[in-house]
Parts: structure tokens; sequence; C-alpha cells
């Protein structure tokens, strides 16, 4: 067996950034940045106003204190949003004013619509307490100013940078793109189609599975359908999906039978980038990688049982594809734990990552329990976990014991 760091680290070198490219910015949601983007128009591009209210001068009102020192001030016109008024608004004067709307020249505040009182049918507003100067302004390049860095090569895109750069004018962003994904299950007992389950045959799960696994990363999943074992229909499989898909997983036919022919075929296809092997870890110990010759296409090619499969993917395909879509940080967010019931184990030489599900508790501390079900055939015990507790090598956590644990599911936190 070799450590589960050597493996990963094997597979994370062999991984290379995909190449830069300028798509719509209705697009680039949850890309990283390839160039960093620099304002060239400020945000707000004009001082405006904050709310709905009266643009006036606050020197009008700063000797007011009250209802009985109120001042009254003469309406000189209405400022719609998309709008100019052309009137200035001078000495004991105010402008009916509408959010977002051009702050008139002459003022420099904005009195709240539900703190002021109209007269004689709007042509005069009654102001009954100061307003300082600046109040409810907006002003030209507050929130971006020219020149200002909006997105650097670290960024990942979210749907408030789409907005910025929507603000900037911009249609396109360089970006690095999200990898295209294919996965494929293998075996020639594995039934793809519903109805009658012939006797000793399984449904294939895996591959719906990891499928959902890709969508939930963002990336675009490409079906690759169901192979036999038959080393011929799988190597052009393979070759077909590599002109197409950035990173190819596999299900199946990595472990030590004498129908497992994935690590065959990836010996043929990937040279001496492939590697064979029985990973530490426990569950999915089997586990193959390499790159296609000709296209350097990386192929993960993870066990057969189902918790085994997810579970690799977890440790190896996601990183390495969220290594390929740019980002710095690979691997999921680790937290230190108390266990709430004991985790069991016994010495193997292997790290168990065992399903479990999480909780935070009032004061911000995490509190960790394992599933029922932890065999590699369990998947309904993994579909409702929301973490994989980390068990080094030993004797396990008694109650009350502090274990890591990979938060794996943050929308489902207890």
């Amino acid at each position: 067996m070799i450590p589960f760091e050597e493996a990963q680290t094997f597979v994370l070198d062999a991984c290379v950034v995909l190449s830069s490219k300028v798509v719509p910015i209705d697009d680039a949601l949850g890309c990283v940045v390839a160039s960093s983007v620099v304002a060239t128009e400020p945000v707000p591009p004009f001082v405006n106003s904050a709310l709905d209210g009266y643009a006036l001068r606050a020197i009008d009102t700063a000797g007011v204190s009250g209802p009985e020192s109120a001042t009254r001030l003469e309406v000189v016109g209405t400022v719609m949003a998309g709008a100019a008024m052309g009137t200035v608004v001078g000495k004991g004067q105010a402008a009916r004013i509408m959010t977002g709307a051009l702050l008139p020249a002459g003022a420099d505040a904005v009195c709240r619509l539900e703190q002021c009182r109209v007269e004689s049918d709007g042509a005069v507003v009654v102001v009954a307490w100061p307003v300082a100067a600046g109040t409810a302004v907006r002003r030209a390049g507050e929130d971006v100013a020219v020149g200002d860095i909006i997105l650097n090569t670290v960024s990942v895109i979210t749907a408030g940078h789409i907005g910025v750069l929507a603000n900037q004018g911009m249609t396109h962003v360089d970006v690095r793109p999200l990898p295209k994904v294919g996965v494929l299950s293998t075996g020639d007992e594995l039934a793809a189609e519903p109805g009658l389950l012939p006797l000793g045959m399984i449904r294939d799960s895996n591959r719906h599975s990891l499928l959902a696994m890709v969508r939930q990363e963002g990336w675009e999943s490409i079906d690759l359908g169901v192979v036999g074992d038959d080393e011929i229909a799988l190597g052009r499989v393979l070759d077909e999906a590599a002109e197409n898909c950035d990173a190819i997983v596999t299900s199946g036919g990595v472990s030590v039978g004498d129908h497992d022919i994935v690590k065959v075929v990836l010996q043929q296809r990937c040279g001496g980038t492939m590697r064979w092997m029985q990973v530490a870890i426990r569950p999915a110990k089997p586990f193959a990688f390499g790159l296609l010759a000709g296209t350097a296409t990386p192929v993960f090619a993870l066990p057969g049982n189902p918790v085994s499969a997810m579970v690799s993917f977890e440790l190896f395909v996601r990183p390495a594809g969220r290594r390929l879509a740019g980002h710095r940080t690979l691997n999921r967010l680790v937290v230190p734990a108390t266990a709430e019931v004991g985790f069991e184990r016994r010495p193997d030489g292997k790290i168990h990552f065992v399903r479990a599900f999480v909780r935070m508790d009032v004061d911000g501390a995490w509190w960790v329990r394992p599933m029922v079900g932890q065999q590699s055939h369990h998947l309904l015990a993994m579909a409702e976990s929301n973490a994989l507790a980390v068990l080094p090598d030993g004797h396990g956590v008694a109650v009350g014991g502090q274990l890591d644990v990979m938060l794996t599911d943050l929308g489902r936190l207890g």
C-alpha cells in the first residue's frame, strides 16, 4: 500500500491548469479569472440619490430643531431616475428626487420622504430637522473608481462579480474554463436500463452518482455510458472521450479480479504515466490514474463499490478538477470536531474515511457521529452523510474525543 498523501500528490502533479478562454460574462459563474480586470468606469457613474425624498442644500436646514423652527423650501422640480433636471437648486429651494436619480446642481443632501411634509399641493416642502451635507447621497466612484482592480487572477467569479463586470459595460471576461468531465461505468454485471433485473446483474448507480458529483462542482458532465469487460470497446470509448473531455472518470475494473480490465487498458493507453495503486485508505483502496497518450487527458479509474467510488471522487477527482479549473484551494474544508459517540476501528495501516453527520452547536463547536452502515456498498448511509470523519490508523476515537472532519455538504449541516 502507498500513503494517501503520495497518491494524491501524484495525481495533482500530473494535472495542468486548463488554458484560458474568453467567455460571455453570463457564462462565467464559478470560473477562476485568468487575467486581472481593471475598472475603466466609475461606479456609480454620477452623484445620485440613495432614496426617495427631496434634494436640498444642507445649509438651509442648519437652524431647524423641530416643528416649531421648521424651514419651508420651494419645490422647483422633480428629478426621475434616468433623467436630468436643468434647474439648479438654490437658496431656500428643493427638488423632488427618486432613488438613483442624478443629484441636481446646487444640492448636497437628500431629506428622506418620510421625514418631511409637503404643502401647497406639492409646491412647498417643510423640513423640521437638520439634514447634514452628504446625507443619502451616493458619490461618483464610491463603489468602484477608475483604475481599481475589480477581479484578480485568484478570484472565483460570483453572481456579484458578474454584476460588477456588467457595471463596467463588459460583455466578456478571460477565465479558466470549467472542466468537461466524462463519466463511464464498466463491467459485464451492470444493468443500465430499468425493468426486471436479471439474476446476477446489478444496477448501474455509480455513473449517475458520479455525474451528479461532477454537476455539483459546476463542471460540465458528459455521460459516456456503460462498457462491459471488453478491452477493445473500452479503449475505443476512452479514445473518443479524450477528444471532448478535459478529464475522464471510470468506475470498476481496478481491483485484483480476473476481469479487472480498466487498469490493463490504461496501461496500454497511458504508458509510463499510468500508475495502479493500492492506497492506504478505507474505503477506496484500489485506484488507477494516467494521462492518455496523444491528448494527455487525465483518467481517474475508481473502484466499483458505490461508496468507494464516491469517496475516491472526493479524495482524488474533485481536487484534481479544481486544479484544472485554476483554483488555489483544492481540498474540502476540514474542521476539528468532538465525537458524540465512539468511532471504533482496528489498526490496519490505513486512514479510514468514515461517513458521518456533523453539526454545529450554538457556541460554534462542531460535533460528529458516524452513520449506521459503513460498508462500501452501503450507499444510503453515504447519501445521508454530510461529512467524512478522518480516522488515522489506530484504535479509533472514544466518546468526547477530538477528530478531524472533512465537510462534504455545507448545505446540510445539522
